[in-house]
């Protein structure tokens, strides 16, 4: 259920997006990203990160589109959304003690810190990849088609393609890492029972 909510706008956006083009969809998907994080805040919860960025950017550029009466803001969304997660990671990469992947995903394994620090690197240069593919799809791709059809392959590529292409990174980088993964909940059921 959890998974859903993450993609609570984006889905929103896709079906407003088939039945009603560009605009409404861009509507759509800011009040969907205000009320992800209105319901995370009244269930008290902690409302991360990504949530609150991709937040504030769709705010900005859906905002800029809808006032502007221009998809192009809305189409850099998620080339600056991406780019903002691989300068947060490439930060944590040189800052601080452990890095941006490790946040995220150090409470359910462990692995070595040469390990952390290669994944996290791997993920920034995989987010800067995908916003360069974004800005391909969205302004020079297939430049010759009427400007309709750009658009409708555009948001197909944003919703399945992006989403495609990070689910087979998730993957690929799991399949590196296993050899050297520990499973936290493991190393503390080996404690309790020695």
């Amino acid at each position: 259920m959890a998974f859903l909510f993450d993609f609570f706008p984006l889905i929103l956006f896709f079906g407003a997006f088939k039945f009603y083009g560009i605009y409404v969809a861009t509507a759509v998907a800011i009040a969907a990203s205000v009320v992800q994080i209105g319901v995370q805040l009244l269930q008290k919860k902690k409302v991360s990160f990504t949530h609150w960025m991709t937040a504030v950017i769709i705010l900005v550029f859906g905002g800029l589109t809808l006032i502007l009466q221009d998809d192009v803001f809305i189409k850099w969304k998620p080339s600056i959304v991406n780019w903002a997660f691989a300068i947060a990671l490439l930060g944590t990469q040189f800052i601080g003690k452990k890095t941006g992947i490790e946040y995220v995903m150090g409470s359910q394994i462990s692995v070595p810190q040469n390990i952390w620090r290669h994944m996290n690197l791997s993920w920034a240069i995989f987010f800067i990849a995908l916003g360069l593919l974004n800005v391909y799809v969205a302004f020079y791709y297939r430049i010759e088609l009427d400007e309709v059809t750009r658009t409708d392959f555009w948001v197909n590529f944003k919703v399945f393609g992006l989403m495609g292409l990070t689910f087979a990174f998730v993957i690929t980088q799991m399949l590196m890492i296993s050899k050297h993964i520990t499973m936290k909940e493991t190393e503390n059921t080996a404690e309790k029972n020695p």
